[in-house]
């Protein structure tokens, strides 16, 4: 590429960090010297670098100690992996010194990862983030070789949304009947619209979650993978929102694809459902009590966002509540590439949630006033001790709070909200 194209870029670059205003987050980068920050488009990833570079700034650095540059510029359309030493040489001509690199949705560049080990290496400090879940892969972990920690960044948490709109939620706000009424609103829209930081404060989310939804479904999903039946990955992601919270099988999905879509083969309803997950669309959830055959092939699926799950919705907010749980707990315990952090139950009744580091089983349902579903519920989270050690469990509502006892101890009954706020 050419020098001075990719010297004006760098100088773009940089007044871009500096204008944005920087909502805090919960989310930390890790005080080690290389980091990757991994997750779905607009969740953020950017912020954290912007919010790094700005924090150094205010510590006294200065631009010509740091390199920052954004791989999703249409100007770096023609970047080649023979083009990252060219921003080292850009910077040492403009600045004569060895710079920090914030490299942005680094994996639109083939072959990023050798050029990221190279600078590990070279003992650069090297921050780099991207949307392709294939860069937390086995194969790239070994490419990388333990040089770099990893982070996944997910939409905003509860606790984020309600900071950006600057309400106060501390347990004594939340006594006072207002307080708690606050709080209730502001988890309902975040219920149904969830939490991608540039929407939080728009009016009308919509469109704008419309608009990102297609730039990860034409993007990420097919232009990268180059898929010419774009109407059956369309159909696929339907049928699995009209599924969530329910297992489903690579055969029954085939099999629903084909009906509505012409005939598809099972490797490539599988290859579909992989590509979904490597744009961090969907997030998958395995059965604890199945065997290593079942557990990869009958899973549950998340959408990374309840905005983007509720295009696909209409008046599902029982779905909605278990996929805002789904993700709290991938937040908390993380999402890793062999999804072994967090498990649903299913062997004869069905457990929502189980997290064996902590021993923990959760339920999640939107009310439990009808007493046949109140039963039910409790009757699993009455049985699962016989299986598994459970130290704590749970039953989440979206506004009810009450407990039971049984032989086991006590099943919580809380507030999807509460809880969130914990």
């Amino acid at each position: 590429m050419d020098k001075q194209l990719l010297k004006q870029i760098l100088i773009d670059n940089q007044q871009e960090v500096v204008r944005y205003r920087i909502e805090p987050r919960e989310l930390t980068i890790a005080d080690f010297p290389c980091c990757v920050l991994v997750g779905v488009r607009r969740s953020g990833k950017s912020y954290m670098l912007y919010h790094r570079i700005q924090q150094l700034l205010r510590e006294g650095k200065q631009w010509d100690e740091m390199l920052y540059l954004n791989f999703e510029d249409e100007r770096l359309e023609n970047f080649g992996s023979e083009d990252f030493n060219h921003i080292l040489e850009c910077h040492q001509e403009m600045y004569g010194k060895r710079p920090m690199l914030f490299l942005d949705e680094i994996q639109n560049i083939e072959h990023w990862e050798k050029f990221a080990r190279r600078m590990a290496d070279a003992n650069y400090t090297i921050y780099i983030t991207g949307s392709n879940a294939k860069m937390l892969s086995g194969e790239i972990n070994t490419t990388l070789g333990g040089r770099f920690l990893t982070s996944e960044v997910y939409p905003y948490s509860f606790r984020e949304y309600v900071n950006v709109h600057r309400l106060s939620v501390s347990s004594h706000d939340l006594l006072s009947t207002e307080g708690r009424a606050t709080a209730v609103r502001c988890f309902n829209e975040y219920l149904h619209d969830g939490g991608l930081p540039a929407s939080a404060l728009m009016p009308a989310k919509r469109n704008y979650l419309s608009s990102v939804f297609q730039k990860i479904y034409l993007g990420d999903i097919i232009a990268r993978n180059n898929i010419s039946n774009i109407a059956g990955i369309k159909i696929l992601i339907r049928k699995i929102a009209e599924s969530v919270c329910r297992p489903i099988s690579f055969n029954r999905i085939n099999n629903l694809l084909s009906s509505v879509g012409g005939k598809l083969s099972l490797a490539t309803t599988i290859k579909y459902i992989e590509y979904c997950e490597e744009a961090w669309l969907l997030l998958r959830l395995k059965n604890y009590a199945s065997c290593l055959a079942d557990k990869e092939s009958n899973c549950k699926y998340y959408f990374v966002d309840n905005g983007i799950l509720n295009l696909f919705l209409i008046d599902k907010d029982t779905m909605l509540l278990e996929n805002m749980v789904a993700l709290q707990l991938f937040r908390m315990y993380g999402h890793d590439t062999n999804n072994e952090q967090v498990f649903f139950y299913n062997e004869n009744y069905e457990i929502d949630f189980y997290i064996p580091e902590d021993e923990l089983a959760i339920q999640v349902c939107y009310s439990l006033h009808d007493k046949e579903t109140l039963d039910r519920e409790v009757a699993a989270l009455t049985k699962l001790p016989k299986r598994l050690t459970c130290r704590r469990r749970i039953i989440l509502t979206f506004d009810e709070e009450t407990s039971f006892t049984d032989q086991h101890g006590v099943i919580e009954v809380l507030p999807c909200w509460k809880w969130m706020l914990q």
